[in-house]
């Protein structure tokens, strides 16, 4: 019979710090240019960083979008979201 683990405790996070990032993955459901207007509306960055972005998540399977604070990360994300692109939040350690 199979022994269940025992679960493992919950950590305390900091939300107010900055360590958190924004990971952005590979779409192909999207053109280039849909995704990096996406990525300049959730970040406000410009067209040269956004298509950076852009280009880093399509040739490595993803791309850190920005790295802060939990809620702006959060703010982010929805926005990208917004049109079914596949994001994460990662905690930086």
């Amino acid at each position: 019979m199979l022994e269940t683990e025992e679960l493992i405790e919950p950590i305390d996070i900091d939300v107010s710090s900055e360590g958190f990032t924004l990971i952005l993955f590979n779409d192909t459901q999207h053109d280039f240019e849909e995704v990096i207007e996406q990525v300049m509306k959730a970040t406000g960055f410009g067209y040269n960083k956004a298509e950076s972005i852009t280009m880093e998540a399509h040739n490595n399977g993803k791309a850190a979008v920005l790295q802060g604070e939990l809620d702006i990360c959060l703010k982010a994300q929805s926005v990208l979201e917004e049109i079914h692109l596949r994001t994460s939040i990662e905690v930086n350690v």
